[in-house]
């Protein structure tokens, strides 16, 4: 059964400012792939990190919104990991999509 989740991820564009849309395109064929499949990406642009804890100081963050099953957040994991472009990685799974229903018009209170 296919669950909703959320992806972010930290992209190491160091030097390749010019090329993070093609990585984010890369990344998103990625997860096609392995069968996801994607309701939003949303792109929110380089960020400076709280504190340094490795070799980089700030990142293009990347959030992918997408449905899939429980096995692919392992797969994508392991995969992600061996890519030297994606330097950190956050998963979460989301409630279900609620389809909109009208609700009636609330009444509004009579003036005295």
């Amino acid at each position: 059964m296919k669950k909703r989740y959320e992806a972010l991820l930290v992209v190491n564009a160091q030097g390749k400012e010019d090329s993070v849309h093609d990585i984010v395109d890369r990344l998103e064929s990625e997860f096609k792939k392995e069968g996801a499949e994607i309701e939003q990406v949303q792109k929110m642009d380089k960020r400076q990190f709280s504190y340094v804890a490795g070799s980089l100081d700030s990142g293009f963050y990347v959030n992918f919104v997408f449905e899939g099953d429980p096995q692919l957040i392992t797969k994508l994991r392991s995969k992600f990991k061996l890519d030297p472009e994606v330097y950190r990685q956050q998963y979460q799974r989301l409630s279900e999509k609620k389809e909109k229903q009208e609700k009636p018009a609330k009444k509004l209170a009579k003036p005295k």
